[in-house]
Formats: C-alpha cells, structure tokens, sequence
C-alpha cells in the first residue's frame, strides 16, 4: 500500500522499532465480522459456532451478505471487529438513558442498543440529513424498539439534554487513518493539516457532549485514528479543561494495549485508554477512552416531548383490533400518530420543540380510510414465539417475498394479517386473501437473491 510519505514519517518517529511491523499490516487483508442481534433466537450454528471476536461476546468473525435472510431479518448486523470494542466498553445495562451522537451508519447504535435489551432509551443522532436515512433504515432492520432518532448538530442538543443521559458515545468524525486498509481512498484526503482540522471539530463535539453527561455518567469516545492529536491529546485536553470529569481504566483484550501518555501530556492516567492497532489484533485501527463524570446534582429537566399528537377514538380502536388480533397484546403504551403514522414513542423525554425529529419512536403502521396497515418496523421488531398469527414461510417463498411478489399457499387460512417467518425470524407483514399472501414488503428496499448468495 503506498501511504502518505507525511504518514510514514510521523509513525516511524512515534512508534520507533514498532513501526516496521505497523506498516507491514497495512500489506495484509482486512477482516470482516458481524454481531447477532440477541433478540432473535434460533440462529444457525454456521453463524453462532463461527469464530468469536475475544472481547465481545455477541461478536463474530465472517462475513453475511446484504442479500440474504439472517441479514434481511436484523438477525445480524454487519461491522468491522475492532469497531466492536467501541460499543463492547460502552456497555450500557438495560434502563439506561444513552446517547449515539455521530451515530451513522448504525452500527454502534444497534449495538447499544443489544445492551439495553428493548429498554430504557437510545437516542441516535446524525448531522447529516443523507446520513441519518440510512441511520434510520438500520435501526428498523436490527428491529430497536426503544429508539429516538434525531437529525441536529451537537450545540442544539446540549441545551435540550444537560446533565440528562447515562452513557454518551461520540464516535468521533476523524481522519480516518484506521481505515486506510479497509479504505484506501481515505487517504486521498488525509494530510497533516487535516489532522489538525478534525481535532479542532472534535473539541468542538465535545464541548457539547460533556455537557450531556448526568453526574456519575459515562462519556466514551472513540476515533478510528492513530493520531495522537485527535486521540491522547484530545483526552488530555478533557481533563485540563473540564476538572470534574476522570479516565476510568477499560478491560483489555485480543491484543488491544493501553494507550500512549506520552505522545499528549505524559499523564499516566492516559493509559486507561485503548489502542487497538492492526499489527497486534484482529481487526483496523481504533482509540477508545471513557471519561466518568464525577457525582453531584444534575439540572431539572425543562418541560415534555410532545412529538405527535394523540389518536382519534377510531384510531386508537383500529390499532386495538388489530394488536389483539395479530399480536395477541398491546405492547406500546405511549402511542403518537404524525399525520397518518402511528408510533409507540419513548416515555420521559423532555421538550424536543427545538430539535428536528427524524424518526419520533417505533414505526407502528398506517392508518388508511377504516383499517390499520402494519408497518415493517414492528414485524421486525416483534418476537415470533410472542405472536400468535404467524405464518412460516419457505425460502423460496421468501425470495418472492423480498422481490415484492406474492405468493399462493396450498391452503388458506383465516384471512387478515399475519406476521411472516422464515427459519424462525420475523421477516415482515403479509395480509392472507384466500390462498394468496398480499406483499407489503417496502419497495425501497427490494432485492433479488441470487443462487451464490444463500
């Protein structure tokens, strides 16, 4: 690979006689991993008996393809080992109130969001408007039920949110120089200046973040850079300036090493943070550090989220019919409709007046003229062994399913809707007319399957 001679030179000064081996990894494939999703159950041993990434469990390494069912379902999700370890520290217990502040494309955010297990409250936010639909788009797939997704700059979120979450993640936007394996073209805009530009906007982030955090909470960033400017340092520059927050050490693993005091201020209270470079483990290049914020008194929060407005009696009656029916409970209890679309929101949010919701909660459906159309969302959302109308469908079936066709069964059943299953993960909504199986699969996201990509 040939990098940057400015790249070259700074390593070979801060790594000395580790450098050789650093740039040699570079010369070497990058591996791929995913992480099953522990709300899905049933999962084939080809995916849960593959090799495990050392410091988190869910973790494994191999690739799934984006065609296929265990990904289409949300059974798994696709990400980089090393940027595991990322949400592995993280680790939020289930109740929490945490913060995804960079959040695109969704991988940290999904996982998180297995750490809260259907509970407490997984803001995810993303600046940019492109960015955050596919944001959105995986949070749905990985079926988060617990979800605010939010499109706002960091500075319109702090005064909405003092002292307010539990855990906040800022993945920060860096140079990138972890990912030149993986992606060589981000080293077309790499320069040492660059360096310099994202360090500046990560104080800026974290100004804002910081701010975020309630007393006795957790902040974890990460960058997927070695730079020291925009790592060590930027650590350093937290404890100088905001004296009531404290590295706690992070747990250690599959050749992740402490980070390096002395490329900052020689703090050894540096070391607590992670390093995860690719000539010592399994994966690209990563920096992970947890700031605590010491205890005291948080601020009050300042009024309530009203993000929809409350259902009409015959809405309210329509999707009643329908949870009872088909779902056999009505799981959501704090529901909004915005125009024509129901959601089941997070409880205990405060006034989002000023903030631009993207998506307010967990899409539940559509109203339409007398009926109730269930929304993808809520199918992968939905636990099948907890559904009592299901419909087992086979691969073949499912195929057809995902292309947008339907399909006959060889008898009928009750007409009405039925949530779909294929090798026991829930797939979507059909609505069963005699012997044919109506398609609501969303014809945004289509696709044909292909023989090489069972």
């Amino acid at each position: 690979m040939n990098l940057p001679d400015d790249f070259i030179t700074k390593y070979q000064q801060l790594l000395g006689t580790d450098a050789a081996a650093f740039f040699a990894s570079f010369d070497t494939p990058s591996l791929s991993g995913y992480r099953t999703n522990p709300a899905h159950h049933d999962l084939p041993t080809t995916l849960t008996a593959a090799p495990q990434v050392p410091y988190e469990p869910l973790g494994h390494f191999g690739t799934v393809g984006g065609r296929t069912l265990m990904h289409q379902s949300g059974a798994v999700y696709s990400q980089e080992p090393s940027a595991m370890f990322v949400g592995a520290t993280a680790a939020p217990q289930p109740g929490d109130k945490v913060l995804d502040l960079c959040a695109a494309p969704g991988g940290k955010t999904t996982h998180l969001a297995s750490y809260l297990q259907g509970t407490g409250l997984l803001v995810t936010n993303e600046i940019n408007r492109k960015r955050v639909k596919i944001l959105a788009e995986n949070v749905e797939r990985f079926g988060v039920q617990s979800a605010l997704i939010l499109n706002e700059s960091p500075d319109h979120l702090s005064p909405v949110f003092p002292d307010y979450f539990d855990k906040v993640l800022v993945d920060a936007p860096c140079s990138g120089e972890g990912m030149f394996r993986k992606d060589p073209a981000a080293m077309d805009y790499w320069s040492l200046d660059y360096v310099d530009d994202c360090a500046t906007r990560q104080k800026e982030i974290m100004t804002e973040a910081l701010k975020m955090v309630k007393p006795g909470g957790q902040l974890i960033y990460s960058t997927c850079t070695f730079a020291p400017e925009e790592d060590e340092q930027m650590m350093a520059w937290v404890l100088a300036n905001y004296p009531e927050f404290h590295l706690a050490p992070i747990t250690k693993a599959g050749g992740v090493v402490d980070a390096r005091p002395e490329w900052a201020d020689g703090n050894l209270e540096l070391q607590k943070a992670a390093r995860l470079f690719p000539h010592l483990i399994q994966g690209e290049g990563h920096f992970v550090a947890k700031l605590v914020r010491d205890e005291g008194e948080a601020a009050p929060m300042h009024g309530a989220a009203k993000l929809g407005n409350p259902l009409t009696v015959d809405q309210r009656k329509l999707w009643q019919d329908f949870a009872k029916q088909v779902l056999g409970q009505n799981p959501y209890s704090d529901l909004v409709t915005v125009k024509d679309q129901l959601f089941a929101v997070p409880a205990g949010l405060p006034n989002l007046k000023k903030c631009h919701v993207f998506r307010p909660g967990l899409h539940l459906g559509t109203f339409k003229k007398n009926r109730f159309e269930p929304a993808y969302a809520l199918a992968l959302a939905s636990d099948p062994r907890a559904v009592p109308q299901t419909l087992a469908i086979t691969d073949d079936q499912w195929r057809a399913w995902v292309h947008g066709e339907t399909f006959t069964l060889a008898e009928a059943p009750a007409k009405g809707w039925y949530l779909l299953t294929c090798a026991s993960q829930p797939v979507g909504f059909g609505k069963v007319v005699g012997t044919t199986v109506k398609n609501f699969f969303p014809k945004g996201l289509r696709f044909t399957v292909y023989d090489n990509e069972k």
